[in-house]
């Protein structure tokens, strides 16, 4: 059995007593005669209007980049006599003759008079609910967001219950939206199977408050700056992070790290909701990182269990504990998975690109780490925590980003953790700020910077020993010289590869 689009799932045809069929919560042509605009023809936008169509719905399609290219995708290039496209500037008054309309992450909820419309009683939805409309409510539906962390944890969970034979989606901010697989629920024939989506959802997908999206576990992995330039506030992005809690009754879980104030001021109107675990504290999980073993008290099912975690092979501490949360997450799911079950997939767990990723051993015995996803400072701390026993030589740099009301950039707290290593290599629009931010707080191992990454790593090269890890984690956005984190990250691979 294999589904009509690659949804990072495998086959589950072995437990298909156990697998609910793929049947929309929605009838199909539920739209027609409606009117959809979508605003934001990125990714999401894209996957959304495909789902707009095969609800029969007439579609607007609209994006502000006049210059942008939709030839390359397939929906968007054919000719529908119920799509039409603009690219630009257009007339807002188009938005109030829609019957619904669908706003992509990426488009703030201030644009267009997009927040009056939605005060004004018009159905306006995140292309996340929009989605959770036709998703088969026989489907659970694991959400992940916080800070950092998450694309991890997503992909560890995706990879245990792939492990088990459980048919999964793994995706949402993660690459494939959510209404791609929605599109496939309600398109896909012969049927397929559907056990778990695995949802990353970013503290944009939530702005708009979600009326069908409703996890069964729901988990906020951490709290710190970032974004602030959009939510302006840690309290506005706290309290836009727990609306992933909303509609979560019952024997729905929410697992949350234990004492960040801003998450406890945010959840106490979610308190007579959901049932909470914690992440450092019973019920919950706590880890002992020097035994590598988790120990687990999940609420509800009144699961006790211990998770050795000894048999990974992805380095950092830090992916002790997202391994973890990630088995705390299938636990309660509560899909009849037993502990040895889960004990067996640890061994086989691959950090996603770009986090923490170890591409490349050269021949002077130098490990070459891409950790381009570091795009702050807090994820940058956390991966240099579980570097102690490495000695390495560290890149940091792009554009930085502010992470505090202060004006701080936070680098100041990098100066401990980097005390372990060889030195350190900025480089970028903010090498100059990074350089003198260290210095000036005490770091005592040598800090050189440059213009930009490929000079970084010749550098590095010359400065690494037999032995030693050379490790991108930048602490920076990446736009000041690439596209994305991505692009920065494959080109890091490309220059290690380099001799």
């Amino acid at each position: 059995m294999q589904a009509a689009m690659k949804l990072q799932s495998v086959s589950c045809a072995e437990n298909a007593i156990l697998c609910p069929k793929i049947q929309s919560s929605v009838p199909k042509q539920d739209l027609k005669g409606h009117s959809v605009a979508i605003i934001g023809l990125g990714k999401s936008g894209i996957s959304a209007t495909k789902l707009a169509l095969a609800r029969g719905a007439s579609v607007l399609a609209i994006d502000e980049n006049e210059k942008l290219v939709l030839t390359g995708q397939n929906i968007m290039s054919k000719k529908h006599s119920i799509l039409k496209t603009i690219l630009g500037k257009f007339d807002h008054e188009l938005l109030k003759e829609a019957d619904v309309i669908v706003v992509s992450p990426g488009v703030p909820i201030e644009n267009y008079g997009l927040s009056a419309l939605l005060q004004s009683g018009k159905r306006v939805m995140s292309e996340l609910d929009f989605a959770a409309e036709v998703l088969p409510r026989g489907t659970k539906v694991l959400a992940v967001t916080g800070t950092n962390g998450k694309s991890t944890v997503a992909t560890f969970t995706g990879q245990m219950l792939r492990q088990l034979n459980i048919e999964t989606f793994v995706g949402g901010n993660l690459g494939i939206p959510l209404s791609e697989a929605a599109f496939q629920c309600l398109t896909s024939s012969p049927q397929i199977f559907l056990q778990v989506a695995i949802v990353e959802v970013s503290s944009y997908q939530l702005e708009i408050p979600n009326k069908f999206f409703h996890p069964s576990v729901a988990v906020i992995l951490n709290l710190t700056p970032d974004h602030l330039e959009r939510h302006k506030t840690m309290r506005n992005y706290a309290m836009t992070k727990c609306r992933v809690l909303s509609h979560m009754t019952g024997k729905k879980i929410a697992i949350l790290p234990l004492g960040n104030p801003y998450l406890d001021e945010a959840i106490a109107g979610h308190v007579n909701e959901c049932t909470f675990a914690w992440i450092g504290a019973y019920p919950g999980i706590k880890i002992d990182i020097e035994a590598k073993i988790a120990n687990f008290e999940v609420p509800i099912i009144k699961h006790v269990s211990q998770l050795p975690l000894g048999a990974m092979k992805t380095i950092g501490t830090q992916n002790y504990y997202n391994a973890a949360v990630a088995a705390l997450s299938v636990i309660g799911l509560d899909l009849g998975i037993n502990d040895a079950a889960i004990n067996s997939t640890i061994g086989k767990l691959r950090a996603p690109p770009h986090r923490m990723e170890i591409v490349h051993k050269d021949s002077h015995g130098i490990s070459w780490v891409d950790d381009s996803k570091a795009t702050n400072v807090e994820a940058t701390y956390s991966g240099l925590m579980g570097l102690k026993e490495r000695k390495s030589v560290i890149l940091l740099g792009g554009l930085a980003k502010v992470s505090d009301l202060q004006g701080s950039n936070g680098f100041e707290q990098l100066v401990e953790p980097l005390k372990y290593h060889r030195g350190v290599i900025t480089f970028g629009s903010s090498g100059m700020m990074i350089q003198n931010t260290l210095s000036s707080n005490g770091l005592d191992i040598p800090c050189i910077r440059t213009r930009d990454l490929k000079n970084a790593v010749r550098l590095a090269k010359s400065m690494a020993k037999s032995g030693d890890t050379v490790v991108l984690s930048p602490g920076c956005a990446s736009f000041d010289e690439f596209r994305n984190f991505e692009h920065r990250g494959k080109y890091f691979q490309e220059l290690a590869f380099s001799e």
